[in-house]
């Protein structure tokens, strides 16, 4: 199986078992469930995740893949504001139902994570991953070695601020009480929370 097909399969599987754990729970589904859902046999289901509750882990990893491409991708001589701005309006217009859809199934199983530890590993996983990436974004932005003591302090106190932001934002979206962006609130909050975790010193456009 190639690497692509592999990752949409287990993209599949993580999306039927997400809807599985948010309507009945996770102790209450199990590695049959999540396998008839998908049409899959169940020993498939478990040569691609070690566990029912890893099935999690794609869907949640993919709630947060936008923010990084979209951190990857920040121009030097944009603010963190402006640039967000710019790529939540380009990826609103562009993002189709199935996007949107995954979106909501990642906002749920972050939800999901305040009461099932199991769902909590996956959270905390991906948000690994962010802070690794984080690191590396700041440190090639400020020109700086990633190592360096401090650029990984500012990766974990920025990732840290996108996760908490994220599940804040999540709980919201779900009790249907985040207004329209058309100000932009959203993003500027977003810009914020980074600015003042990291004292400041990301979100500036930078210019040498």
């Amino acid at each position: 199986m190639s690497e692509r097909r592999r990752h949409r399969l287990r993209l599949e599987i993580s999306r039927e078992a997400s809807r599985l754990f948010w309507a009945q729970g996770v102790d209450a589904t199990s590695g049959d469930q999540i396998a008839d859902a998908v049409g899959l046999s169940t020993r498939t289901i478990w040569r691609h995740f070690r566990s029912k509750e890893s099935c999690a882990e794609p869907i949640v990893t993919q709630g947060v893949e936008w923010e990084m491409r979209t951190l990857r991708d920040w121009p030097a001589n944009l603010s963190l504001e402006d640039h967000l701005a710019a790529e939540v309006a380009r990826h609103h217009n562009a993002a189709d139902a199935g996007e949107q859809a995954d979106t909501l199934l990642a906002i749920k199983m972050i939800r999901l994570a305040d009461h099932e530890p199991p769902i909590r590993t996956a959270w905390l996983m991906a948000c690994d991953q962010v802070e690794r990436e984080m690191t590396a974004i700041i440190a090639k932005r400020l020109g700086r070695p990633a190592d360096e003591f401090a650029m990984r302090l500012y990766g974990a106190a920025a990732s840290a601020a996108f996760r908490v932001f994220n599940e804040e934002l999540g709980a919201a979206a779900l009790r249907g009480v985040i207004p329209e962006d058309r100000e932009g609130n959203v993003v500027r909050r977003m810009a914020r929370v980074v600015r003042d975790a990291t004292a400041g010193a990301i979100g500036d456009a930078v210019t040498r």
